[in-house]
């Protein structure tokens, strides 16, 4: 496995998995080699960006010909931990939480939703995906059973501090946020923010800007 054991800085790694998708694209049509410069055209960078990216990966490449393209997705999947299956509950069977449930692709990319959760008594014991509904009740000790250390929230934001209680309390040691509300928990438990919120909001500005 890849020495990921520094801390690398937030932006390299949301780039990352474009990197990944583009080359894999490659590797489906057969292409052999890819070079630095050919990725930073596609992601619209300078490509001594992308070589100090990958320069955290372990991946090398050669003089005139470039990155590898099989040995480039090996290494970039199991540095990402996309190659390795994390097992995960969700909290929040609403729309987006099923819509999460719905998406087989997500444990192409290391993520297992084992069970989900929720309060509505007309979802117990429903299945979206083969994934069953549980009452949030019962969440209560699973977490060590199954083996899943990742949470994830989809629940209304006033209710997202009480459910982030009690996956810190049941064993969770990371959780997906999905709601506008911010989680307050302890150090050792990482927390990752997804708000589609704010990237509408984000939205909205760039086209209002181009009126």
């Amino acid at each position: 496995m890849a020495n990921n054991s520094k801390v690398v800085p937030v932006p390299v790694l949301r780039r990352m998995p474009a990197y990944l998708s583009f080359v894999k694209t490659l590797q489906k049509q057969g292409e052999k080699y890819v070079s630095s410069t050919r990725i930073a055209e596609y992601m619209e960078i300078d490509a001594t960006q992308v070589t100090k990216d990958l320069s955290h990966t372990g991946i090398s490449g050669k003089t005139r010909v470039g990155y590898e393209v099989d040995n480039f997705v090996e290494i970039l999947d199991d540095f990402l931990g996309f190659n390795k299956i994390n097992n995960a509950f969700l909290v929040g069977a609403g729309s987006l939480g099923c819509a999460l449930l719905q998406d087989k692709g997500l444990r192409n990319f290391g993520l297992n939703i084992q069970k989900a959760f929720d309060v509505d008594k007309s979802k117990i014991g429903t299945k979206i995906n083969d994934v069953e509904i549980f009452h949030v009740d019962q969440f209560r000790g699973m977490p060590g059973e199954c083996n899943v250390a990742i949470g994830i929230i989809t629940v209304p934001a006033e209710c997202a501090q009480n459910v982030a209680d009690l996956m810190v309390a049941w064993g969770i040691k990371a959780i997906w946020n999905f709601t506008p509300a911010r989680i307050k928990v302890p150090a050792h438990i990482a927390v990752q923010n997804t708000t589609i919120y704010t990237n509408l909001a984000i939205l909205f500005n760039k086209l209002n800007g181009q009126e």
